[in-house]
């Protein structure tokens, strides 16, 4: 096999918790953590931070990563500081054409230039029913900046809330999007219902109008844990006699029993059985048999339906092919003719 070759890898962020993305560095550069780095994005010429060295890679294709230009230097630093100074003018210009123009809705988050000024991203928000017109907004922009290609980019609730900050609903005073979040994911109300908290919408609601991130940290451990202990209402056997399964708690691996004689009283998943003598476990494991069966039963039935079918449609064509043997006979009354009625007439 023939030697592929090694590519010295990098991650790179652009903000300070940001999405990570991978650049090859020349094997002359020599990079550590937290270096200042120029690189070339979709977004132009952008100044980022050594995040992470991954080290040599081996790829099957050539050009797998964009290449790191050089390591930024005190110029780039001060075009970094007139840029955002750039930035601060823009985002209050924009901020005033929106009243201008009453655009209703539409928030201006915040204004990114490129190292070289090339690229302009505004970022904004909007979440109206009907669709926003931003054509004119967009005019006065490239107006008010020259030489440098214009983008309007909207964004969601989360990314606002990330890029803006401040204290989490919980208390803490720093947001998790805002603190350790690079990437978003997907939260359902499930997830609040399988942990059992509070529905009420103050309760799993962030500060972004939308439900908190955090109901997903410890979503996968409840849902693996109550598949192993049984459900509410269920009858079970104790080391102190009979009950039903009044509550369940999945942290502790454990559920409340509610005994006629005792009362309610806590008990550890290991230390009860089902009332047919087997643990909740092995009947699990009886249910997911008994499905399995029951799938092989009806494929064997659909095919003996499949071939009676068949069977009575060749029936049928025989019939058909030996004249409609069988069948009983149609009659149908004739008309008189208009000649006969004449004669009658007559």
């Amino acid at each position: 096999m023939e030697n592929k070759p090694l590519h010295n890898v990098v991650s790179v962020r652009f903000s300070k918790v940001g999405k990570l993305y991978h650049f090859e560095a020349d094997a002359e550069m020599s990079l550590s953590f937290g270096d200042h780095v120029v690189v070339e994005t979709a977004r132009g010429w952008q100044l980022g931070e050594v995040a992470q060295i991954i080290g040599d890679v081996s790829t099957p294709g050539e050009g797998s990563w964009k290449k790191i230009d050089r390591k930024a230097t005190e110029e780039d630093f001060q075009q970094r500081k007139i840029n955002e100074e750039k930035e601060a003018e823009l985002l209050d210009f924009s901020r005033n054409e929106i009243k201008a123009q009453k655009l209703d809705g539409v928030k201006i988050v915040s204004v990114e230039f490129s190292l070289d000024g090339s690229r302009t991203s505004v970022l904004y928000s909007y979440e109206g029913d009907n669709k926003v017109e931003l054509k004119n907004l967009k005019q006065e922009i490239n107006k008010f900046v020259q030489q440098s290609q214009v983008e309007l980019r909207q964004i969601g609730p989360r990314d606002v809330a990330k890029i803006f900050g401040g204290m989490g609903a919980c208390g803490l005073p720093t947001r998790c999007c805002s603190k350790f979040l690079t990437d978003f994911s997907s939260i359902s109300i499930r997830m609040a219902k399988e942990q059992g908290i509070s529905l009420t919408p103050t309760e799993i609601t962030g500060m972004c109008g939308r439900l908190r991130c955090c109901l997903i940290y410890e979503y996968e451990m409840y849902a693996e844990n109550r598949k192993q202990l049984p459900k509410r209402n269920k009858r079970v056997i104790t080391p102190v006699g009979e009950g039903k399964v009044f509550d369940v708690l999945p942290l502790k691996m454990a559920v409340i029993v509610d005994i006629p004689e005792i009362g309610r009283k806590e008990f550890f998943n290991s230390d009860i059985q089902l009332v047919d003598g087997s643990s909740h476990q092995q009947i699990q494991s009886k249910i997911k048999l008994e499905e399995k069966d029951v799938v092989v039963e009806v494929d064997e039935s659909d095919s003996i339906n499949k071939n009676s079918d068949s069977e009575t449609k060749e029936r049928n064509q025989s019939k058909n092919q030996q004249g409609g043997k069988g069948r009983r006979p149609r009659w149908r009354k004739r008309r008189p003719s208009n000649q006969n009625k004449s004669n009658d007439r007559k």
